[in-house]
């Protein structure tokens, strides 16, 4: 049988309880925090210097996709045709599923996946491996704009196999996502409670690309078991502001 610490006995809980126990919401000491709107972060992130922008076509949304289908056919699919490649018009569909902006509200820009407070601290990268008119290498996601940073020119995929403890899907996937997060952009309001949150919002994001690639009749597979900072040290991000928190692969099913 498990058996689980008491709750208040911090010194001999494991580092998951007390997550757990001391990001718990407690009426009593709510009362006394007032947002500084002054010190809110900026929603979007922009690179300095990328190597290039490169434009995305407009997502082609189809509409013939059953969502009830979808969701009854949804897996995790792990064996990708490595040799065929995807077109930029599939990933500008998958990016849009992601995290395409769908209205704005005040100065709020709300987007197809939910997030706590309408504050969106997950970014997206994506490494292209074989998507045709893309070169190979890394890159960033801008939804305010939608369109993608480039960062680094060149194959990251055993990098990112060896960060993913040898998960060999990276080398056969014709893209792979990689979510991190902006940790302050939630904390701001959410102070502690805002890491429940994060992650949250990347599930939610996840799902959306499973269901968005189901429906271009590609496979996705997302990835929780990484070496966290040697993902980190290939996005070029410092893994305390900004780390990195899930990944997922697409590709063309065998």
């Amino acid at each position: 049988m498990t058996s689980f610490s008491d709750p208040n006995d911090i010194e001999n809980q494991k580092i998951g309880e007390i997550f757990q126990q001391q990001t718990k919401y407690n009426p009593d000491k709510l009362t006394d925090y007032a947002l500084d709107w002054s010190r809110r972060p900026d929603p979007f992130k922009n690179h300095e210097s990328p190597l290039a922008y490169i434009s995305l076509p407009d997502p082609e949304i189809k509409t013939d996709a059953n969502l009830w289908r979808l969701l009854r056919q949804r897996r995790s699919i792990r064996d990708y045709n490595a040799e065929r490649g995807l077109d930029k018009g599939h990933l500008s569909i998958l990016l849009w599923a992601m995290q395409g902006i769908t209205a704005k509200y005040g100065e709020y820009h709300l987007r197809t996946a939910p997030s706590a407070g309408a504050l969106y601290p997950v970014e997206t990268y994506i490494f292209s491996r074989s998507i045709e008119g893309l070169e190979t290498g890394i890159y960033h996601f801008r939804p305010q704009v939608f369109d993608l940073e480039l960062l680094k020119r060149g194959d990251y995929a055993r990098e990112l196999t060896d960060a993913t403890l040898g998960q060999t899907i990276v080398m056969l996937a014709q893209v792979t996502f990689v979510w991190s997060a902006m940790v302050e952009r939630s904390k701001w309001k959410y102070r502690q409670r805002a890491y429940r949150y994060i992650y949250l919002d990347a599930g939610h994001i996840a799902q959306n690309l499973y269901l968005a690639a189901e429906g271009l009749g590609l496979g996705a597979c997302a990835i929780g078991a990484l070496f966290d900072d040697s993902v980190n040290t290939i996005l070029g991000i410092d893994g305390i502001k900004e780390t990195v928190i899930y990944m997922a692969t697409v590709g063309w099913p065998k």
